[in-house]
């Protein structure tokens, strides 16, 4: 199917209709956005319009930041200064204590053990003690848990003792909720899930970007949490306790894995003498990803979306034989090449007889 009739059929106009919780205007050649069915202390920028003509059609795709408007009867959620602690000062932590601290916050104690992550609390924190955890609770109204996964609920555990009736503490995983945090809420603590989906160097180049804060807490607590989610920079979206694994699980596959890809890329580039290949792949990814984000499916170029099953075939056998680690990237291009072929199939972009020609391809290099 040809990519401008795809587009044709996913792109609706977007003028006076509601998508995306806005209703869209056109003055001029400005598109603007009204969010509908939300809060009259929010509203919406516009923060990318593509036109793409199909059919002799101007259509539109639009992405949309929400953010507090100003000027409304009602003022956006606000939190009054806090006394904040940081339990681990790791790329994350630093960065989200900084930011609070920018907004108005009094971060009084941070906890550091690896010499990386004192560092940070000296450079992103600066003049803020460094304590043990224990303390850094006691000395806080806020306290943000910022540490790995699998060791929150034991260092909630440990925390335990040392919280007090209505401190809020939040952490910053994405797969978990606030169940986590039981042994706190237990002794009268209010937790919550404040997962920024960003990645981190945990350096001041941090200090300025923007993203969703991936957020679950109890009903009564969400005004001050979503207030603090926009002091920090971030775009409140709110994830049910029942819905944090998946939510991570679509952000480590959708950003994580890419690394990985992305790497192996490079390794083969390299191997047939190419200086920099970031070069290369640079403009490649950058289209690829930002017309994926704009069309899903429709975006999809190359030899599965073509149904070249001989290609795909030539590709494994050059693979295997270009780098040391041949077969290790031969079996992560197979396991997306067959994801792949289900995906162009469902969609209509290949047929069965040629999904059953890639599906062979696939087999024959897997037995090399």
């Amino acid at each position: 199917m040809p990519l401008g009739l795809q587009l044709e059929q996913r792109l609706q106009p977007v003028l006076g209709h509601t998508v995306q919780g806005c209703r869209f205007t056109l003055h001029g050649s400005t598109v603007t956005a009204r969010a509908v069915g939300r809060p009259a202390t929010t509203g919406a920028r516009v923060t990318g319009v593509t036109g793409t003509p199909c059919g002799g059609r101007r259509r539109l795709t639009v992405s949309v930041v929400w953010y507090p408007e100003r000027g409304l009867e009602r003022k956006a959620p606000t939190m009054s200064r806090a006394r904040v602690g940081i339990v681990g000062a790791g790329r994350v932590g630093a960065v989200l204590g900084a930011r609070l601290r920018a907004a108005g916050h009094d971060v009084v104690a941070v906890s550091a053990r690896s010499e990386a992550s004192l560092l940070r609390a000296r450079t992103l924190l600066h003049g803020v003690p460094v304590l043990d955890p224990a303390e850094v609770v006691r000395r806080s109204d806020l306290v943000l848990l910022a540490v790995p996964d699998d060791s929150l609920e034991q260092l909630a555990a440990e925390l335990a003792p040392h919280v007090h009736e209505g401190q809020l503490v939040l952490h910053t995983s994405g797969r978990h909720g606030r169940a986590v945090l039981a042994s706190l809420a237990d002794r009268g603590a209010r937790t919550v899930a404040f997962h920024p989906a960003m990645t981190f160097t945990g350096s001041d180049v941090d200090l300025d970007r923007t993203c969703v804060m991936g957020l679950t807490a109890a009903d009564e607590d969400r005004p001050e949490v979503e207030a603090l989610a926009l002091a920090v920079g971030g775009t409140p979206v709110w994830v049910d306790e029942a819905d944090r694994v998946v939510y991570h699980a679509a952000l480590a596959h959708g950003a994580n894995h890419v690394v990985t890809v992305v790497n192996q890329a490079m390794d083969l580039l390299r191997s047939i003498g190419v200086a920099d290949p970031s070069a290369v792949l640079e403009p490649l990814l950058r289209a690829s990803v930002t017309n994926t984000l704009a069309y899903g499916d429709a975006a999809l170029t190359g030899p599965v979306a073509r149904g070249d099953a001989r290609t795909v075939e030539a590709h494994l056998d050059a693979i295997h034989t270009a780098v040391d680690d041949g077969g290790e990237i031969a079996a992560t291009y197979t396991a997306l090449s067959a994801a792949t072929i289900e995906r162009a199939l469902r969609d209509a972009r290949i047929d069965e007889h040629a999904a059953a020609s890639l599906r062979d391809s696939l087999s024959e290099g897997a037995e090399r």
